[in-house]
């Protein structure tokens, strides 16, 4: 079984969860070998994974939110202009 860039994309979820078949995951990690796209699309699917399980919370510098809501009221009067 040959698999391409979709089918890797397909499985990527259940591959990192480790519960594709063993031929499956033998022709993923034979295309990984090849394949940069695939390779980074892994990593960063990786990265996310473990962001999203991190419980950490930031508090935002102070006056963050009323720059950031003036910002956005500056480019959408900027937009609505155009």
């Amino acid at each position: 079984m040959k698999i391409d860039c979709k089918h890797v994309w397909q499985h990527i979820s259940a591959y990192i969860d480790g519960d594709v078949d063993a031929v499956l995951r033998a022709e993923i990690d034979r295309h990984l070998e090849t394949c940069e796209i695939c390779s980074a699309v892994l990593d960063s699917t990786r990265n996310v994974v473990v962001l999203m399980a991190d419980d950490r919370v930031f508090e935002l510098p102070a006056g963050f939110s009323d720059r950031l809501h003036a910002r956005l009221d500056h480019d959408l009067a900027l937009n609505e202009g155009s």
